[in-house]
């Protein structure tokens, strides 16, 4: 049983820090990345799809796993699941929720400080006169990207990482009511008050005016036309549904923390919902609406369809704010770093909550010393990806704890929930105090449509065929061709498919194979060594008994 005693000062404060969760960097920057490379509007049927039919009943599972994990003193995922399952291994398919935000958490704070290290440029006008590549060259001077090395050292990216990484532990060690709730009081409003600025800016820029090509709008329409021949396409359908979880943050163990906390009495389903529907807004509204809207106005759609991704926020965002003239561009870029830092610090809370939750339970260290053990632990992760992050091991991290083990856990913990605990407890469990009637709709598909849309996701990743050619793979395999695994699919990745040279070592110097090997190697260290952490926890809490 735990002995630290935390609870949330006021119910906005909750659904802002549940928001605040939610709403990351992947709003921004990865979802109209992945809109644009997925047709534009042929997305947003599959997305929206699945977000009424996974990401809403993942919400409320995972808030009422946590409650339910709260009341009997259980503030991480490990206890969680112990009581709800019938098996005490069960316990172990919490580690996820541990090794994930801990992971996570070591990379997406130095990505978070990226963010926090453009607002000064921005206001300090460091990008004023340059053109759109030497923004892109500032960029990779800024991470330290050396041409033929695999070392990426940068003595101001260290200084902004450190700062972050020092905030986020001052804020998580004053505590839940006075360290994270009240981060989330301040960063959601003015998150989103930035984001509305930028938006209405967006989208009245028309061609002519600052240079823009065209209007805003032929942005807009892009993303927002419907394409019904989407719906037959799987490559799109995976795509939405993996952004569901990137941007809802579920299978992640952050929402069951932060629902521990809540009275065994008090709404969820209300409050899940309001925390999903808000990232919505968040996500479609404003962040469908500047950069593919901003984008296209100076570069035109055939170049975004050609470069979308995650660089374009830093790339080439500060390059289309120049065009509006200094003051704005300054107001433009703080604005949007803001926003973007908002979104990180926010999300980067809620995964040190679920550490330190285990800490504070299991090993009954203060909250101060979880802190510390937190920070000390992500700061030892992060090294590694900051020192190797052109030679791939910042992606390997996303890859495998920011998109695998998300999903895994996301498909466990519902088999748990609503068939070994029981749809029937758990129907009671999720509408017990609820302020709305949940429309019983949602039991059936909790049941039945959200663990098959998983178990599909889950196999789409795992044998993803190259450029998401289904029909080409299954061809190739019954001409005895052989599947033919995408290099982004888990199977792909293992097989080391699209790497020309998988040797350690040429001529005596490492390779990036050998980086992102161990890399793997790290990252399946730090699962073995949480899940024996657990299993101490546990042979000293039945010593006890």
């Amino acid at each position: 049983m735990s002995s630290h005693k935390e609870s949330w000062g006021s119910r906005v404060g909750l659904v802002l820090a549940m928001a605040g969760n939610a709403v990351g960097l992947g709003n921004f920057l990865r979802f109209p990345a992945q809109a644009v490379q997925n047709g534009g509007g042929a997305f947003i049927i599959p997305y929206l799809v699945s977000f009424l039919l996974m990401g809403i009943p993942l919400l409320w599972i995972e808030w009422a796993i946590g409650r339910n994990g709260g009341k009997y003193g259980h503030h991480s995922t490990p206890g969680m699941m112990d009581v709800i399952g019938n098996s005490s291994w069960w316990k172990y398919v919490g580690v996820f929720g541990i090794f994930t935000n801990l992971t996570v958490a070591a990379y997406y704070c130095y990505l978070e400080s990226w963010t926090l290290a453009y607002v000064w440029h921005s206001v300090t006008g460091t990008f004023a006169g340059m053109d759109a590549n030497q923004v892109a060259a500032y960029f990779n001077d800024y991470v330290g990207i050396q041409e033929g090395s695999l070392i990426s050292v940068s003595t101001q990216a260290m200084f902004f990482y450190m700062v972050t990484v020092l905030l986020n532990l001052w804020i998580l060690s004053r505590g839940l009511s006075k360290g994270v709730e009240i981060a989330s009081k301040i960063g959601m409003p003015l998150l989103i008050v930035f984001g509305i600025f930028l938006a209405i800016r967006s989208l009245t820029l028309h061609a002519g005016e600052n240079g823009a090509i065209n209007d805003a709008a032929v942005g807009m329409n892009f993303f927002w036309t419907p394409q019904f021949d989407s719906l037959s396409n799987p490559k799109v359908w995976l795509a939405a549904a993996g952004q569901i979880f990137f941007t809802l943050s579920v299978g992640m163990g952050s929402i069951h923390c932060y629902a521990a906390y809540v009275k065994e009495n008090e709404d969820i389903a209300l409050n899940g919902a309001s925390a999903g529907w808000m990232n919505e807004f968040v996500e479609v509204v404003l962040g469908g609406s500047i950069v593919v809207p901003i984008a296209v106005a100076y570069l035109g759609i055939d170049w975004i369809q050609a470069n979308a991704g995650l660089s374009m926020g830093f790339k080439t965002m500060p390059t289309l704010f120049q065009n509006w003239g200094p003051f704005l561009a300054a107001v433009a870029g703080l604005a949007w770093f803001g926003l973007l830092f908002f979104a990180g610090i926010t999300s980067s809370l809620a995964m040190g909550q679920p550490v330190m939750a285990f800490l504070q339970d299991e090993y009954k260290m203060t909250r101060n010393r979880s802190a510390l053990v937190f920070g000390v632990v992500t700061i030892i992760l992060s090294l590694w990806c900051v020192v190797f992050y052109g030679a791939g091991a910042f992606g390997e991290f996303d890859d495998w704890s920011g998109t695998f083990a998300l999903v895994l856990f996301a498909l466990l913990e519902t088999v748990a929930f609503v068939w070994i605990f029981g749809i029937d407890k758990a129907w009671e469990e999720i509408n017990r105090g609820a302020d709305i009637k949940v429309p019983i709709i949602f039991k059936y598909v909790m049941k039945y449509v959200t663990p098959v849309f998983l178990i599909v996701v889950f196999i789409g990743s795992t044998f993803a065929p190259v450029g998401g050619d289904w029909v080409g793979a299954f061809g190739s395999l019954f001409s005895g061709n052989g599947w033919p695994f995408d290099a982004g699919s888990i199977i792909g990745k293992v097989m080391h498919v699209g790497i020309e040279d998988t040797r350690w070592f040429v001529d005596g110097a490492a390779t990036k194979t050998f980086i992102i090997d161990l890399t793997r190697i790290l990252l399946m260290l730090t699962f073995i060594g949480i899940a024996l952490m657990i299993r101490h926890a546990w042979k000293k809490r039945t010593a006890t008994v």
